[in-house]
């Protein structure tokens, strides 16, 4: 910046944007959307059919209802994520395991489409820690630095 730069006046997208990014930097964002992401495919896919020309595949098993459930909590967890960090640990290791359910329950875990999001958004709420803040330092001085080390030197003159 130099000194003739003027700040740029702050609209409501960009304030908007800005608490947004330090909401989410607060809370492990992304595990609790993978987390959703995943129970979506998991509630969808075994209510549909799929028309092959005249050939009708009905994809529902006598598990539908399991595959319902099991989506709706991926989606519940992936919110308690956001919302309730502090639970974070419990969350991510309840929705691994609904996702390893998922794979009997939900077609092969709706074809896969819903298991490794579960899996990645587990992962990453159990591994995300809430992040330290910057502590600010005084300047500090030539005086509090020590002097560079004046042992032999590694040029060769």
């Amino acid at each position: 910046m130099s000194a003739e730069t003027q700040p740029r006046p702050v609209n409501g997208f960009g304030s908007a944007r800005r608490s947004f990014r330090d909401w989410r930097g607060r809370r492990p964002f992304w595990g609790g959307l993978w987390t959703m992401l995943a129970g979506v495919p998991i509630m969808y896919i075994p209510y549909q059919t799929m028309k092959i020309g005249d050939l009708s595949i009905r994809l529902s098993t006598t598990a539908g209802a399991g595959s319902l459930i099991i989506g709706v909590l991926l989606i519940v967890l992936g919110l308690t994520m956001w919302f309730q960090r502090h639970s974070r640990v419990f969350a991510g290791v309840a929705a691994i395991l609904l996702g390893v359910v998922s794979l009997v329950v939900s077609n092969f875990g709706a074809f896969l489409l819903g298991l490794l999001p579960a899996m990645v958004g587990g992962g990453l709420a159990v591994s995300w820690a809430p992040g330290r803040p910057v502590e600010e330092t005084p300047d500090e001085g030539p005086a509090d630095h020590p002097a560079a080390p004046t042992g032999p030197s590694l040029v060769k003159e």
